[in-house]
């Protein structure tokens, strides 16, 4: 009788055990946000800041991990994410060549795609500047200034999306740069020192000088409204309409409701007036673009990124 109340006692204490387990709700424990950047970009900025508004909304701790390798690969960062569990509790934080081209770049660990958005929420201000005398002040006048003289780009490094764009827009105008280089910093002094003829470069970065530059275009989806007059590079041709941004992801296996609470916090947080003031101080595109939309994006953005190897290759 004894061994049997025991039996008992314990396979019920075994099912109060399971049954809290199974009710535990997401989140229970902390919650790592992973940056594959250094602290302090547009992105870095933007997560932290969901990871605190998450903090206040769950009562859990979350924080951002900055790892490095965001840009052209090999990603450690999101190597990480798609290697935890699926269960939330590590959220990747991509730009567009995560999600774009990891899983074709012979990344084993991210081939298959492994990824879904929860939403993308920032576009970097990037554009296409050149000094205030410069002989041209559109992309056109450029392309025919650069078929006979020769101009210097310069840019970020060539695995980036801008400047992917910047040499596809190129080929496309049936002109070549005279010559392009990476630069650790575009900004008021690399136009005015003369290392670049025309610099790829975000817009916070010649915001001091910008009365006495030209904003030829923006590689973003739409306007940027503090240069409203420069056309986005989709207006002049929609073959290259991409833009370089960044998105919540997580492992295809996170379950809906796990994804639901992460969305309910980054949505409120670019709503806010802390995040817009991001926007108006630098140029970036601050917004939410829901889970659907954004994995259409990113479909869409592999075209383009083959149509723009189509062109430079």
């Amino acid at each position: 009788m004894k061994l049997t109340k025991t039996l008992l006692s314990a396979t019920a204490m075994t099912l109060v055990a399971l049954t809290g387990a199974a009710q535990a709700e997401y989140p229970e424990k902390p919650v790592s946000f992973i940056v594959p950047w250094p602290p302090g970009d547009l992105e870095d900025v933007l997560t932290r800041m969901i990871a605190e508004d998450f903090t206040a909304e769950y009562g859990v701790a979350a924080a951002v991990v900055n790892k490095p390798g965001g840009g052209g690969g090999p990603f450690p960062g999101a190597i990480e994410v798609a290697q935890a569990p699926s269960d939330g509790y590590t959220i990747g934080s991509f730009v567009i060549g995560v999600p774009v081209v990891g899983h074709q770049i012979g990344i084993d660990e991210l081939t298959p795609e492994k990824f879904d958005p929860l939403g993308i929420f920032l576009t970097y201000p990037f554009v296409i500047a050149t000094s205030g005398d410069a002989p041209y002040s559109t992309m056109a006048e450029l392309a025919d200034y650069a078929k006979s003289n020769d101009v210097a780009l310069g840019h970020f490094g060539d695995p980036l999306t801008p400047t992917q764009v910047t040499k596809a827009f190129a080929k496309s105008a049936g002109f070549e740069w005279g010559s392009d280089a990476a630069f650790d910093a575009l900004d008021c002094n690399t136009l005015a020192s003369g290392d670049a003829d025309v610099i790829n470069t975000t817009l916070q970065l010649i915001l001091p000088c910008l009365d006495s530059v030209k904003v030829l275009t923006s590689i973003t989806d739409e306007r940027i409204p503090l240069v409203p007059n420069a056309p986005a590079i989709g207006e002049l041709n929609p073959d290259l309409n991409i833009a370089l941004w960044n998105g919540l992801f997580v492992n295809k296996d996170t379950p809906q409701d796990v994804r639901d609470k992460i969305i309910a916090v980054a949505q409120k947080t670019m709503a806010s007036d802390r995040a817009q003031a991001i926007a108006k101080e630098t140029g970036a595109l601050v917004y939410w673009q829901n889970a659907s939309d954004s994995a259409a994006r990113v479909a869409s953005d592999i075209a383009t990124m083959e149509r723009i190897g189509g062109l430079l290759n």
